[in-house]
């Protein structure tokens, strides 16, 4: 009888092979940010807010507060100071020049003051003649306040040759009609931290009595430019 063999054939097995373990991907998981870089960031955030409200802030207030108003002007007493004859060669003529003493009351509706210093002038015209010109004296005006402008204006008589019979005509009527422009330089001065140069210029007509030695009535056009 044949021996059997105990060793029998094995079949081979097959393990299925397991899916390899990758790190994980670093896309996945965000570091946090360092905390130097969000301070800079919150701090040039809070800059950019304050900047933006100081800039709106000063547009409102030159828009309304600092807005340039124009002053009024009104001419308060004339006093005759003195009367200077004056003799021409080689054309001999007798020419006299009379001046006045002329106080301007000036209002100054702005929050700020007005501050001149010389090269203020005043010229004064007769029915579009040039009679007359002033040099006006230093000053200050206060903000939303009132001042006077003093003025010494030299009338040059012999300026109303060309107008004698009209010029007689108004003085026997009694009101003599003129017309005076003034320009005056300076600086406004705004809460005493900002300055600025501006010009304050007016026109006037005004009518003086001749019986009372006074203006009798007058009207001005003021303006400034900064």
């Amino acid at each position: 009888m044949a021996a059997t063999s105990t060793s029998g054939s094995v079949l081979p097995t097959h393990t299925t092979p397991s899916a390899p373990t990758y790190p994980a991907s670093s896309s996945t998981t965000k570091p946090p940010p360092h905390p130097r870089r969000r301070c800079l960031c919150i701090c040039l955030l809070i800059t950019l807010a304050l900047l933006t409200a100081l800039a709106i802030t000063l547009l409102v207030l030159f828009l309304t507060v600092l807005k340039v108003r124009d002053p009024t002007t009104r001419l308060i007493s004339t006093q005759l100071s003195g009367i200077a004859p004056r003799l021409t060669f080689p054309a001999v003529s007798l020419q006299l020049n009379v001046t006045l003493l002329l106080v301007v009351s000036v209002h100054n509706p702005n929050p700020a003051s007005f501050a001149y210093d010389s090269g203020g002038h005043t010229d004064l015209t007769y029915r579009g003649a040039h009679v007359g010109s002033a040099e006006i004296d230093p000053g200050r005006i206060p903000s939303r306040g009132d001042g006077n402008v003093s003025l010494a204006l030299t009338l040059q008589a012999d300026r109303f040759a060309d107008d004698l019979p009209q010029l007689l005509g108004d003085v026997e009527a009694g009101a003599v009609p003129l017309e005076a422009s003034t320009r005056i330089p300076g600086k406004v001065n705004i809460f005493g931290l900002f300055k600025r140069s501006a010009v304050a210029y007016s026109d006037c007509s005004f009518v003086f009595g001749v019986a009372e030695m006074r203006v009798r009535s007058q009207q001005c056009r003021d303006r400034t430019k900064l």
